[in-house]
């Protein structure tokens, strides 16, 4: 049993939430996205990231921006199973990178539950041909690296609720959200609810933090997650690195 599958079954709070809460609410930036969470959510700063392909910069203004073909990361602090990117696009880099099955795809979008880059759930912006939500369970029980399982294992979601998507053009900004509850995923794009559906047991089941990913897209932008509110290890999630490329 994995760190994250027992602060999943400790549900009960721990005795120093309420101090907690409050030092998050005297922390939180004057940013827009800070204000519209609010206080339980929580500003990750490139420290806060490890970025295991591709790279995450911070730009002037003390945002992140991502400017390379293909890009993954993980959060190493122990949150929710909610993360939040506030972004401006700005269209897609000059290179491209294709995907396991050889398509060419610009896309970004959050992790969740990502036990390993084998078995995780994506909830993915995909800006063309067509602007659309995807959400997606990679799963590979016997496979942990990316070396191993490629781009097998997915499995797209058909939600319970779905609304049209803004089309993404250069300059845009917006607000993309993921909460996911025991096996209930909700999606949201400035507050509106775009999606939403049931994952299932197996994808309830991995146990791993949040975190993000590009495809081909030059973004600047902001990462909120929601603080965990149970008992947990005391300590930042280890760092480790990809040694091929995932997909």
């Amino acid at each position: 049993m994995t760190p994250w599958t027992i602060c999943r079954l400790r549900r009960c709070v721990a005795p120093g939430a309420l101090l907690l809460a409050i030092a998050c609410a005297m922390s939180a930036g004057p940013g827009r996205l800070a204000r519209a969470l609010g206080h339980d959510w929580r500003h990750i700063g490139l420290d806060g990231l490890c970025v295991t392909e591709g790279k995450v910069k911070k730009t002037a203004s003390n945002r992140l921006s991502v400017d390379v073909p293909k890009m993954r990361a993980y959060v190493t602090q122990w949150t929710a199973q909610s993360i939040a990117i506030r972004f401006a696009y700005l269209g897609g880099t000059d290179q491209k990178s294709r995907l396991g099955s050889g398509e060419t795809r610009l896309q970004f979008g959050l992790k969740l539950r990502a036990q390993d880059p084998c078995n995780l759930v994506y909830v993915m912006w995909r800006i063309e041909p067509q602007s659309k939500i995807v959400v997606s369970i990679k799963r590979n029980p016997d496979e942990h690296a990316s070396a191993a399982c490629g781009n097998h294992g997915y499995e797209n979601i058909k939600p319970t609720k779905a609304l049209s998507v803004p089309d993404l053009k250069p300059g845009d900004s917006h607000t993309l959200r993921a909460d996911m509850k025991n096996q209930e995923l909700h999606v949201y794009i400035d507050d509106r609810e775009v999606w939403q559906g049931i994952l299932g047991g197996d994808a309830a089941a991995l146990a791993g933090p949040v975190g993000i990913r590009s495809d081909n897209v030059h973004l600047e932008f902001d990462l909120k997650t929601e603080d965990y509110h149970g008992i947990h290890p005391d300590y930042a999630i280890a760092c480790k690195k990809e040694t091929a490329n995932s997909d």
